[in-house]
């Protein structure tokens, strides 16, 4: 894993935002077996175009998944980058990582 910066707030809040939501879950463990087409997605997901269109918009605008057209169909796949970048932000973070105690005059 890189040594690159933690992802500012407001990029980490779009992702866990956008992993907050049942059917947004159900949407990336499909897709985490490779690029599905949307109307796979809505006839496994039994999900109404615009319902799905809308999840699939909050999953793009986050930049956890990419999109392309071929013909008349959408294909979507997950952002491996993205994921990669989640995955060290929760490592980066995950309690007793950092050594010591807290600085704050208030603790002692």
């Amino acid at each position: 894993m890189s040594t690159t910066a933690l992802p500012a707030t407001p990029v980490a809040t779009r992702w866990f935002h956008a992993l907050a939501d049942e059917t947004r879950l159900q949407i990336v463990e499909m897709l985490s077996h490779g690029e599905r087409c949307v109307c796979e997605l809505q006839d496994v997901l039994d999900a109404a175009q615009s319902r799905l269109s809308f999840h699939l918009k909050v999953l793009k605008e986050s930049g956890l998944v990419s999109d392309r057209r071929e013909g008349r169909w959408m294909y979507y796949a997950l952002n491996r980058e993205a994921l990669e970048r989640i995955a060290h932000f929760a490592h980066a973070v995950k309690p007793g990582k950092h050594a010591g105690s807290c600085a704050r005059a208030c603790c002692d």
